[in-house]
């Protein structure tokens, strides 16, 4: 085999009480890559549709990616990436790690797959940091293993993937405006107040308590963010509105994807999704800002071949 297609699906990162450590993968949305092994040794990204993106390997997030495998196992060989751009760039769904993780699950499995989906999550990591500033695995991580995945540590890295319960639901909501992860960043505190740290410790624990035992009112209980939502909201139009009417109408919790401008909410059932989505996208139809939204079970297998 000398050439693969890949699906990439989008992700949604720190799910209110798990800045940089929670995410999940969703179904359905996602970047398709083709990748293909040459004789000439290298990176080369040869083709970008969808979004207007650098070609150059070291402005690339899936070239920088990619460049941290191959520059690890040194192969005799080199590689071609084709990238076609579903998720739009700074839409708070995972854009670049859906390109960093695509890289490097496509490059492992024409080598024969010399590493784990663990150490490609490494790997995908050296892509984010081109993006946001800074490694980070929370969308990487999804996309990768699928599921929620818990970023315990980074160093070294160590990631949990978790299951999800089986009615669990997440909306989308996607405003077309791009925030740049850099700039969601740039608002943040250098410090948390200790007691603002003990609440979203426990909201942490209890999130992963309530994946773990199906306990959807121990997830809607946990699902609050007292550390970056107060400073990140401000940038995303329509947001409190928006939030306010997915819990209005049942969702179990609701914040901001990512980075932003996407707001998420979560949901018992698909059809309490659905009402979540319709109340989200009435709300937001104020702001006169373009948009699209997205119902998905969490996506347990992550990046696959198809």
């Amino acid at each position: 085999m000398n050439e693969i297609k890949i699906f990439c699906p989008a992700t949604i990162a720190n799910l209110n009480c798990g800045f940089d450590v929670l995410g999940l993968c969703l179904e359905g949305i996602g970047d398709e890559m083709v990748i293909r092994q040459t004789t000439e040794k290298g990176i080369r990204i040869t083709k970008i549709t969808g979004a207007d993106l650098p070609l150059e390997t070291a402005k690339n997030v899936a070239g920088v990616a990619a460049l941290a495998l191959v520059n690890t196992i040194n192969p005799d060989c080199g590689f071609e990436i084709e990238i076609h751009k579903k998720i739009k760039a700074g839409s708070g769904i995972g854009s670049s790690s859906a390109s960093a993780a695509g890289a490097v699950f496509g490059i492992n499995e024409l080598l024969g797959r010399p590493f784990t989906k663990p150490q490609l999550v490494d790997f995908a990591m050296k892509g984010e940091a081109l993006a946001s500033g800074c490694e980070h695995a929370d969308n990487v991580a999804p996309c990768v293993l699928g599921g929620f995945t818990l970023v315990r540590g980074y160093n070294p890295l160590d990631v949990i993937k978790i299951q999800s319960p089986s009615e669990l639901f997440a909306v989308v909501l996607h405003p077309q405006i791009e925030l740049k992860t850099s700039d969601s960043r740039a608002v943040l505190p250098s410090a948390v107040p200790l007691k603002d740290a003990i609440t979203q410790w426990g909201n942490l624990g209890g999130f992963i308590a309530g994946l773990y035992t199906s306990d959807y009112s121990l997830i809607s209980r946990s699902l609050r963010d007292v550390v970056i939502e107060p400073h990140r909201h401000k940038l995303i139009p329509g947001f409190e509105n928006v939030k306010n009417a997915a819990l209005d109408a049942g969702a179990l919790g609701s914040g901001i994807s990512g980075a932003g401008p996407s707001i998420f909410a979560l949901c018992k059932g698909q059809d309490k999704a659905e009402k979540v989505a319709y109340a989200m996208s009435s709300s937001f139809l104020d702001t006169g800002i373009a948009f699209d939204f997205h119902i998905s079970k969490v996506n347990d297998e992550g990046v696959k071949t198809i």
